[in-house]
């Protein structure tokens, strides 16, 4: 058992369910609570379905889709980050803020791969 956290040491089919539970709860806290995170999907909502609608390769499609849920991920990611620094204080902070600022800088790498990916892929 892992004595640094109580949320640690499940095994099996309730670390699963737990896992699962924890996850939910996180992309309802995500959609409710950050506007980026419900833009994104959004966008995604949008560029997945058309992804089949493409003539493309089934690779081309695959990594078409894997773009748009990366930025997903990195929203989740840079969503995170601005919690736990807000959660540890609200001053204003050169930490602080170069931690939200690298969230963020994340987060615009992952939609421009969205960008990039889908231009050579269509104009290829």
């Amino acid at each position: 058992m892992n004595s640094y956290s109580p949320f640690k040491g499940k095994t099996g089919v309730k670390r699963v369910f737990n896992a699962t539970q924890y996850s939910l709860a996180g992309f309802k806290a995500a959609f409710m609570h950050e506007a980026a995170f419900r833009q994104i999907v959004f966008i995604n909502t949008i560029l997945i379905p058309v992804s089949f609608f493409l003539d493309v390769s089934t690779v081309e499609q695959a990594l078409m889709v894997a773009v748009c849920l990366l930025a997903l991920i990195v929203e989740l990611f840079n969503s995170a980050i601005e919690a736990v620094v807000d959660r540890i204080s609200l001053e204003k902070h050169p930490l602080s803020k170069n931690a939200k600022d690298m969230g963020s800088a994340a987060q615009f790498v992952s939609l421009s791969i969205i960008f990039f990916v889908w231009l050579i892929i269509l104009i290829h």
